[in-house]
């Protein structure tokens, strides 16, 4: 197992930010790290995502809506190919803080026989480094809403 988390102070409301991170068709304006999703906010569904980490190797996965709890977490999990492969339990948290201020924090734990080989091949740290480059771009972008 590998775990990665990401965390940022935003001066927005807790709304605000669920309401850039929530905007998928507007990914592509301003995401560096996800470059694109589709499919609906909803548990159960599944989405389309398209990673871009920096100096990484871009791909693209099918997980499935796990948790939806509007203003508060967006979670799925994806998969590479057969479950106990390489699976990646992704979350997205908002915290408030005050009411124009929230802790996002972005996490992901990686389980499966492939974890140590995708150790070993960096892929760790450029998904770490795109966390940290999507959590400032969603900052930047919810701050410039308000």
């Amino acid at each position: 197992m590998r775990q990665l988390r990401s965390e940022i102070v935003i001066e927005s409301s807790a709304e605000g930010v669920w309401q850039v991170l929530t905007d998928f068709d507007a990914f592509p304006e301003w995401n560096p790290f996800i470059s694109s999703i589709s499919g609906e906010a909803s548990v159960g569904a599944r989405l389309k995502v398209h990673i871009s980490p920096p100096s990484g190797m871009g791909m693209t996965f099918k997980p499935r809506v796990l948790s939806v709890e509007t203003h508060r977490e967006l979670r799925w999990l994806g998969r590479l190919l057969l479950p106990g492969l390489f699976d990646g339990l992704h979350s997205f948290v908002i915290d408030p803080i005050q009411e124009n201020r929230v802790s996002f924090v972005q996490g992901e734990r990686f389980t499966g026989l492939l974890v140590p080989l995708f150790g070993l091949l960096g892929v760790f740290k450029a998904t770490e480094r795109g966390f940290e480059a999507m959590n400032q771009a969603l900052k930047e972008r919810s701050e410039g809403l308000g």
